[in-house]
């Protein structure tokens, strides 16, 4: 068993769409997330993206077209020298109460029996706080980055965050994989 470091996708990797992401025209890289992707593809960790994508269940973009823009946005990044290892996605609307979407810890679940995962090991960063519970829920110690909606969710929060945060995916990395720095 390895442990992952768990991404959100929109927000994160790529900028948030308040109108969806809804083709590859639509992909803006965050450029302090390909470089954070560039410091860990050497590491013993498994890259997984986990991503809530309402669009297909509202029927603005079909399954297969979601998918492609995950593949797209996974080769893109191993080309640029990152490494992703898959991508999951919740389609449902939040009102299917299905057990994938975040807040709910499915796709981490899955995505730890496929590749055999130390969930107590892992690490899940996100710019929401939906991200931030379901990271919780599968046992995973969690970052909000304050890109995409980050700012703002934490702002909304209040009271003491269970969570750390930092500016975005690069400065998360450094506060996990620096060998000096230990999270608690």
């Amino acid at each position: 068993m390895r442990p992952a470091l768990f991404l959100d996708r929109d927000g994160v990797i790529i900028e948030n769409r308040d109108d969806y992401v809804r083709s590859w025209a639509d992909v803006a890289f965050i450029p302090a997330a390909i470089e954070a992707l560039r410091v860990i593809a050497p590491l013993d960790i498994s890259v997984i993206v986990v991503t809530n994508q309402a669009c297909v269940g509202k029927g603005i973009i079909t399954l297969d077209e979601a998918e492609t823009i995950n593949a797209c946005i996974v080769r893109e990044v191993n080309e640029r020298g990152g490494r992703i290892d898959a991508a999951y996605l919740c389609p449902h609307r939040p009102d299917e109460s299905c057990s994938c979407r975040k807040p709910k810890p499915g796709m981490l679940l899955r995505a730890a029996r496929e590749h055999d995962l130390k969930l107590s090991q892992s690490f899940m960063v996100g710019d929401a706080i939906t991200d931030m519970k379901a990271a919780q829920a599968a046992g995973v110690s969690s970052i909000l980055v304050r890109t995409g909606r980050g700012e703002r969710e934490f702002a909304a929060f209040g009271g003491q965050p269970w969570f750390d945060v930092a500016n975005d995916l690069r400065q998360a990395i450094d506060m996990l994989y620096q060998p000096s720095t230990t999270l608690t």
